[in-house]
Formats: structure tokens, C-alpha cells, sequence
């Protein structure tokens, strides 16, 4: 097992659940409750859930990464392919950061530094799985 690697990996599970801080404002910040008012009961209740299971998901892979990084580093076929997932969900999520427009949200310096410091950690979690996919 690299050691460097599994430290690595813990230390993306910290950060996978500190990233559940974030998604519990975006309801708040992004004022769901008004901006939902003019859909349908449907397309509201379909929000939330998707909300709801990309939080489940994170919560998973951070979870799973942080009780398994030994395991993870040690690189069986099913460490590299929950490998492989994780840093193609981080880096789609990665990607959107370039093409969500957000600027009009960003309105405090702790909203600004906050969305750079997530830009940060999903760039962070898709290298750390790249490399325990490849190693």
C-alpha cells in the first residue's frame, strides 16, 4: 500500500464531507423557496430530490474514502474503478465551475473566497483519485 496515497485519500474524504458545509446553503443562498414559486409542484419536488442525491453521493464518496483510503491506495479492481467514478464525478464537477455563471451570487469576499476554495478542492479530489485510478 503507498502510504502517501492512502494519506492523500483520507484527507479527500475530510474534504469530500466539508464540501456537504457549501451545498447546505445553496437552498438558503440561492433563495430555492422564491425562485421555485413559479414551477410546478412536480419540477420543485424533482429538485429537491436531485439535490438531495448529489448529497447522498457526496456523502458516500466521502464516507467510503475516508473508512477506506487504505484499501483505496492499495489499487484492487474495485478500488480503481470506485476510483475511476469518483474522479469523473469531481472533475465534471470541476468542469462546471468554469461554465456556471455565478458572478451575480458572489456578492461578499467569504462568497467569492468560498467558491475559489471549492474550485480548489474539486481540482484536489479529481487529481487524488486520478492518480490512486492509475497507481
Amino acid at each position: 500500500m503507498n502510504v502517501t496515497l492512502a494519506g492523500a485519500l483520507f484527507a479527500v474524504g475530510l474534504g469530500q464531507l466539508s464540501v456537504l458545509i457549501a451545498s447546505a446553503l445553496v437552498p438558503v443562498r440561492l433563495n430555492w423557496r422564491r425562485e421555485f414559486q413559479a414551477l410546478s409542484p412536480l419540477h420543485r419536488q424533482m429538485y429537491w430530490v436531485y439535490g438531495g442525491y448529489v448529497v447522498l453521493s457526496i456523502v458516500a464518496l466521502g464516507t467510503i474514502t475516508l473508512t477506506q483510503s487504505g484499501e483505496l491506495a492499495a489499487g484492487g479492481s474495485l478500488a480503481r474503478a470506485f476510483c475511476v467514478y469518483a474522479a469523473v464525478f469531481w472533475g465534471i464537477r470541476l468542469a462546471l465551475q468554469a461554465v456556471l455563471d455565478v458572478r451575480e451570487h458572489l456578492t461578499t469576499w467569504w462568497l467569492r473566497a468560498g467558491y475559489y476554495a471549492l474550485t480548489v478542492l474539486f481540482a484536489t479530489f479529481t487529481v487524488v483519485f486520478a492518480w490512486a485510478a492509475v497507481a
